[in-house]
This record gives C-alpha cells, structure tokens and sequence, in this order.
C-alpha cells in the first residue's frame, strides 16, 4: 500500500469515528431536550405522555387549591393559561413564594393521559414586571398582547378565557 492510500484510509476512518460521534451526541441530547409549549399548543398537538417539557402561562385566577397528601406533603393544584386555553396541573411541593394566581408561571414535568400536567418544578415570575420570554411569547400568539402598541399590560388582565379586546394606541 503507497502512502497517498494509507492517508485516504486513515482520514476515512477519522471521519467514520467523528460522524458516530455526532450522531451518538445528538441522540443523547435529544432525550434531555425540555421543549416549551403554551397551553394552546397542547390542544393543538399534545406531546407524547413520556416526554418532559414545560409549560408556561398564567395562574388561571380562582383555579389555586392546596391540600396535603396522605403523608403530609404539600400539594398544589392549578391551571395555567395563555387566554385561550387552559391545562390542569399537579405539583407536589412547595410552591415558589412570588406563585400567585394572575402571575407568570413556567412549569416542568409530563402531560398524563387523563390530560392533567404533573408538574415536577414550578417557577414564578421574579418581580412585577417580569415576564419569562416564552409566556410572552405565547401571549403573542394567542393575541393577547402585541408588543407594537406599548408594554404588555397587567397579567390580571389576561387571566381570562374570553378573547382580549383591542387595545388603544398611545
């Protein structure tokens, strides 16, 4: 074998190596992947019931119940919404101190079959006038807010599964 054949050979198995490399990564990473979905995303397309991800809206006003389980640990239940739609959710724990009904909420954990979201992290919105990027987002969508006539009103405003009204220029 000449030198110029044994190069070829070496630089075809590096590449060979390097390719399932890759694609053993990016199988990896795909099962870790957390994708974001807006409760009108859910009705549109629901996930698979095995696949995590988190979904992200609004407290549903008046939907905010708390119990105790059999062994004493905190559970809370909920509905989260994105004025169009809302999902039920679970969580078993306690909740962030800033959780209250009318705020921004992201949620991690799985859709069940019986279409309620077991939740397994929740996260509240960090002051009054933040909002996380994929809610806003998802208020985008759904034509609650649109970032061309002024800063994003109220949250308390969207708390509703009636369509927003149009809102006045300034």
């Amino acid at each position: 074998m000449n030198r110029k054949r044994r190069r070829l050979w070496v630089l075809l198995l590096c590449a060979i190596g390097l390719g399932s490399a890759t694609a053993l990564t990016l199988t990896a990473f795909q099962d870790n992947l957390v994708f974001f979905r807006s409760p009108s995303d859910i009705a549109r397309d629901a996930p698979k019931p095995d696949r995590a991800f988190r979904l992200g809206g609004l407290v549903e006003g008046g939907s905010v119940t708390r119990e105790s389980t059999p062994d004493g640990r905190p559970e809370a239940r909920f509905r989260v919404t994105d004025g169009a739609t809302a999902v039920p959710v679970t969580y078993g724990g306690v909740l962030p101190d800033l959780f209250r009904e009318g705020q921004g909420v992201v949620t991690l954990g799985k859709l069940g079959p019986d279409g309620v979201f077991r939740a397994s992290e929740v996260l509240a919105r960090h002051d009054e006038s933040y909002m996380p990027p994929e809610v806003a987002d998802a208020l985008k969508r759904s034509g609650h807010w649109n970032p061309n006539q002024g800063a994003a009103p109220p949250a308390a405003t969207w708390n509703t599964l009636e369509s927003a009204p149009a809102r006045p220029r300034t």
